[in-house]
C-alpha cells in the first residue's frame, strides 16, 4: 500500500502558487509555529524565522508575496528572516489568525510608549525644576546681599515687593509670583533683572 504523507515518503510539497489565501495563511502559521519567534523589546517588536539555508529564499519570497517583507541573513549556517516593523508584524499575526496575540502585543507596545512618554515628561519636569531651584537660590542670594549692604531699600517699590515675595516663596515660579503680586510675568522678570543689576554694581568705598 502507498505510504501516507510523511510516513516512509516525503510529504507532498505545498503548492503555494495554486493555494487559496486561507491555505497560505495556514502554511505560514505552521512555519511560524515550527521555526519562528516573536519578541518585544524596548524599541518594539521583532519577528524572526530561522530555517535551513535552502528554504530561506523561498520562505522570504512567500512572505513578501503575502505582504510581509523580511530581511535575510545567515547565522551559524542557518537562514534568518527578520521583520522589525511593528505594523508588518501585527498584520502577519492577524493574517495567521493570532488575534489574541495581536491584542497582547498592541497592549504591551502601548504601555511601553506610555512609559516612555511619562519618562520624558518626568525628565523634562525634573530639569525645569532644577533650573528653577538654581535660579531661585541665586536670586535669594542677591537679595540678601542687597539687604546686607543696605541697598535693597533703594530699589523701586515693585522691585522690593518682588524681592520680598521671592524670599517668602523661594520655590515659586515666575508665573506663581506674578499671580501672588498681581503683576504680569514680564514685570516680575524685569524686576529680577534690575535686582541682579543692582547687586552686581560695585559701590565705591565710603558710600
Amino acid at each position: 500500500s502507498e505510504d501516507a504523507p510523511g510516513e516512509g515518503s516525503d510529504a507532498p510539497a505545498f503548492d503555494w502558487a495554486e493555494a487559496r489565501d486561507h491555505c497560505r495563511a495556514s502554511w505560514l502559521r505552521g512555519r511560524f509555529l515550527a521555526m519562528g519567534s516573536l519578541s518585544l523589546g524596548a524599541r518594539g517588536a521583532h519577528l524572526e524565522f530561522v530555517v535551513d539555508p535552502d528554504e530561506g529564499e523561498e520562505l522570504r519570497r512567500r512572505l513578501d508575496e503575502a505582504g510581509f517583507p523580511t530581511s535575510a541573513r545567515t547565522r551559524r549556517g542557518r537562514a534568518v528572516l527578520t521583520s522589525k516593523r511593528t505594523d508588518t508584524i501585527l498584520a502577519f499575526l492577524r493574517y495567521c489568525g493570532a488575534g489574541a496575540t495581536v491584542l497582547e502585543v498592541e497592549s504591551r507596545l502601548v504601555m511601553r510608549q506610555l512609559q516612555g512618554h511619562l519618562n520624558r515628561v518626568l525628565n523634562a519636569e525634573t530639569a525645569n525644576l532644577e533650573r528653577t531651584v538654581a535660579s531661585s537660590a541665586r536670586q535669594v542670594a542677591l537679595i540678601e546681599q542687597l539687604e546686607a549692604e543696605g541697598r535693597l531699600g533703594q530699589l523701586s517699590a515693585v522691585d522690593q515687593s518682588v524681592a520680598r515675595a521671592r524670599k517668602d516663596a523661594p520655590e515659586a515660579s515666575f508665573t506663581e509670583l506674578s499671580r501672588t503680586l498681581g503683576l504680569s510675568r514680564a514685570r516680575v522678570q524685569r524686576a529680577f533683572g534690575r535686582i541682579e543689576a543692582a547687586a552686581s554694581t560695585v559701590v565705591p568705598a565710603g558710600e
